[in-house]
């Protein structure tokens, strides 16, 4: 297997409808596993996501999980996932789905430096860059 290197995002406790979500944004296969599945069915949170992961035609992989009961939730403020390339319908398609309900730092507009750029945090606390470059 090659290696590879993708975001994992942790949420709490709303995972599941986090990832829906993105599977609504980017398209592609979604599985799920839960806690339960994994250990006692019955258990506190054992309906919470324990692995998510999406696998996208165009080859984005995005996976995602609850926090397990007991550890803390700590978002990484630090950390944001950026989409570029070239193709400005789906990037912009992008955009909109991701930044709807959420928060717009940067609107996305044409840059100093030739580009359109926005950065956003969608409503589930992620942040997201996206860049629009011109045609090769």
């Amino acid at each position: 297997m090659t290696s590879r290197l993708n975001p994992y995002i942790s949420f709490d406790g709303n995972a599941r409808e986090a990832m829906e979500f993105y599977r609504e944004v980017f398209g592609g296969t979604l599985r799920m596993n839960t806690f339960g599945e994994y250990g006692d069915p019955t258990a506190p949170g054992a309906d919470k996501i324990m692995h998510g992961q999406l696998e996208t035609e165009r080859g984005f992989t995005l996976m995602g999980a609850d926090m397990p009961p007991g550890m803390e939730h700590r978002p990484a403020g630090n950390v944001t996932i950026s989409l570029s390339g070239d193709d400005a319908a789906e990037l912009r398609g992008y955009w909109e789905a991701l930044s709807e309900g959420g928060t717009v730092t940067v609107p996305l507009e044409k840059q100093m430096w030739g580009d359109e750029y926005g950065s956003c945090t969608d409503r589930f606390g992620v942040a997201w860059m996206v860049d629009i470059g011109e045609e090769a």
